[in-house]
């Protein structure tokens, strides 16, 4: 057998080298300038690659050596098996595993010098919690919330139920194209490339092309589900038993898009195992305009794609990326010879160290930042989130309610009658929407995460109220990268304790308990624990007053920026 030497490519081959595509200048030599300065130091000027797309497309259409007849999983002679108990961690342990760090993904081991931190920022950086809501899930630390108590069920209670509500996993960015994003830094570098030339830090520019899909899973995506669900399993798999002596299974939602589906698909792998077929029934809702649907009610929510609406956190992000990057622009300006940087660019740079590490396991763009900016970059996503789909947003409260009238109306068992939401009668039947059950499970966006937080009144989160674009507080109880990073989950956990007279419910985001004395008549314990009527009630009068047709597509206005504040998710008071 002979075996092509490790310097021998074949035309159609790609070396890749820490994520830097080399195509141009090595297979190429026309593609490759030089520049001779002043001082006689050769700089070799950007390959006309620079910035163009790179799209690998896997499985090969019509593979020639696919003979899936004589290649069967099913031979027979399997062995014996006998399933044993279901586990159940929080019912069990003491404590539950905390979920920590990216083991499939890379950062940098150093980054450039800065001053100082900002105020308030976390005593231990750490990279991959400084992405907002491009950040990978972890678990939060016991009492950070407010509540010193783990999901563990407490002392003289037993979990008799799980309401879980998810994020999709890590994914693409939007389509490549002018604009912002990262797609929109690669179009822009590649209409200048053949005179684009970059040195030190910018170097690996000189040779990169644009890898990144377009909002689809990526493998580490689909493997944060995967684990999602075996985490669920291994916690609350107990609940189970339920099913089985009902002679059911479960019903779990997700919606049509991509993404959305694949990351329900992976999590029902995690959970129930291959095959999964016979062990639950998953219901795929419709997400598109026109269409109504409580896991993407931005969908017919009028009022939500009216910029001054749906989208005020774009003015605050910008004011504040125009004074956070201020530096970053020019330090990294003398490292790029024709192209002028802009803000916009360098945040595009930061977004594409996030996107491509979660996408490719590693990015270049990750080591030209300073720790102070990764803060700024986690700080601009929260003021995005809370002027956009939260607290701070006029439409969050109502574009969430569909989904509490959901909650509601599986916590109460009793079918939802009225529809005047988001809420999609269609879909509301014994068996699409079954009540009753004592597990749950629900995919949806971070957007919508953050607008049921709203519609709930966690009003813990938005104790230090609104957000200034000037400076980072000292203090937060907002950030996006805790409550809705890639693969975010709400556990609804539902116990009987001997201590209490009625059933009690527990909100639990992303292993934090969280304080529920904002809802209603709930009132400060120690578990962070609220009877269920109680909660039930407080929610049934957000249902009644916060109304999604006016909110939605009434006629009301807001002015851009400070002039006009909500720290509760609402439009304007409705004049008389």
């Amino acid at each position: 057998m002979t075996f092509l030497p490790c310097c021998c490519f074949c035309p159609s081959c790609l070396k890749t080298i820490q994520g830097v595509s080399i195509r141009g200048s090595l297979f190429d030599p026309s593609q490759t300038h030089q520049n001779i300065s002043h001082d006689n130091t050769i700089h070799a000027l950007a390959s006309g690659d620079v910035g163009s797309p790179e799209w690998h497309q896997y499985p090969p259409a019509s593979p020639t050596n696919a003979f899936p007849d004589i290649f069967p999983t099913d031979v027979g002679y399997a062995g014996a098996t006998r399933p044993g108990a279901e586990p159940g961690l929080v019912a069990t342990a003491p404590s539950v595993p905390i979920h920590t760090g990216a083991p499939q993904l890379a950062v940098p081991s150093r980054l450039p010098k800065a001053k100082g931190p900002f105020p308030g920022a976390k005593k231990h950086f750490d990279m991959f919690q400084s992405w907002g809501s491009l950040s990978p899930w972890y678990s939060i630390e016991r009492g950070h919330f407010g509540v010193d108590s783990g999901p563990e069920a407490p002392e003289s209670c037993r979990i008799t139920g799980l309401h879980l509500l998810h994020r999709h996993g890590a994914r693409n960015p939007a389509d490549y194209k002018p604009g912002s994003g990262p797609g929109g830094l690669a179009f822009r570098l590649h209409a200048n490339a053949t005179s684009l030339k970059a040195t030190g830090p910018l170097s690996f520019l000189n040779e990169w092309t644009y890898k990144l899909g377009q909002e689809g899973l990526s493998a580490y995506g689909r493997a944060q589900l995967f684990d999602l669900g075996v985490s669920m399993r291994m916690k609350y798999g107990f609940l189970l038993n339920n099913f089985t002596e009902s002679n059911t299974i479960p019903v779990f939602r997700t919606t049509s898009q991509t993404r959305m589906l694949a990351s329900a698909q992976n999590f029902a792998l995690g959970f129930f195992g291959f095959p999964y077929d016979g062990q639950y029934q998953q219901v795929v809702t419709i997400e598109a305009p026109q269409f109504n649907n409580t896991l993407a009610p931005f969908e017919t929510c009028a009022n939500n794609n009216v910029p001054s609406k749906g989208y005020r956190g774009s003015s605050y992000v910008q004011a504040w990326t125009d004074r956070y990057l201020k530096d970053a622009v020019h330090r990294l300006q003398r490292h790029l010879h024709g192209y002028t940087l802009t803000v916009n660019d360098v945040y595009a740079m930061q977004e594409s160290c996030a996107y491509e590490t979660v996408v490719l396991g590693y990015s270049k763009f990750c080591e030209l930042f300073t720790e102070k900016e990764w803060e700024g970059f986690d700080y601009a996503a929260d003021l995005k989130f809370w002027y956009g789909v939260a607290f701070g947003s006029p439409v969050a409260k109502a574009q969430g309610v569909g989904y509490v009238q959901e909650l509601v109306s599986r916590l109460t068992e009793t079918p939802l009658e009225t529809h005047n939401s988001s809420t999609n009668a269609t879909m509301h039947n014994p068996v699409q929407f079954p009540l009753g059950n004592s597990l749950y499970v629900d995919a949806t966006h971070e957007t919508v995460i953050l607008n049921v937080i709203t519609a709930l009144n966690l009003s813990s989160f938005a104790k230090t109220g609104p957000l200034p674009s000037s400076h980072i507080p000292s203090r937060r109880t907002f950030r996006s990268s805790e409550l809705a990073p890639f693969a975010t989950n709400i556990q609804f956990q539902l116990l009987c304790c001997d201590s209490k007279p009625e059933r009690q419910i527990r909100v639990i985001i992303n292993d934090g308990v969280v304080p529920l004395t904002g809802v209603g008549a709930c009132s400060k314990q120690k578990d962070g624990m609220c009877a269920v009527s109680t909660f039930v009630e407080a929610q049934k009068e957000t249902i009644r007053t916060k109304g999604w047709a006016y909110a939605c597509s009434g006629e009301w206005d807001v002015p851009a920026g400070p002039a006009w504040e909500t720290t509760t998710g609402e439009p304007p008071v409705m004049e008389e």
